[in-house]
């Protein structure tokens, strides 16, 4: 079985998906970016203080981290 590398039209495509993810549900965005980091516990407090910062923090981890 062969593994070929990632392209990076198929990065952009997971990143599409996850701020898609991360406007339904930031926690789950921000979780499949970084895992179960500082990033994704900070993430949490922000949704539960408010949706919107969630989402938007969730969308700067995202498009911040390559």
């Amino acid at each position: 079985m062969t593994v070929t590398p990632r392209t990076q039209a198929d990065e952009r495509t997971m990143d599409f998906l996850r701020i898609i993810l991360a406007i339904i549900f930031p926690p789950l965005g921000v979780f499949l970016q970084v895992g179960l980091s500082g990033h994704f516990w900070l993430n949490i407090l922000l949704t539960l203080l408010g949706y919107i910062p969630g989402i938007v923090h969730a969308v700067y981890i995202i498009a911040s981290r390559r």
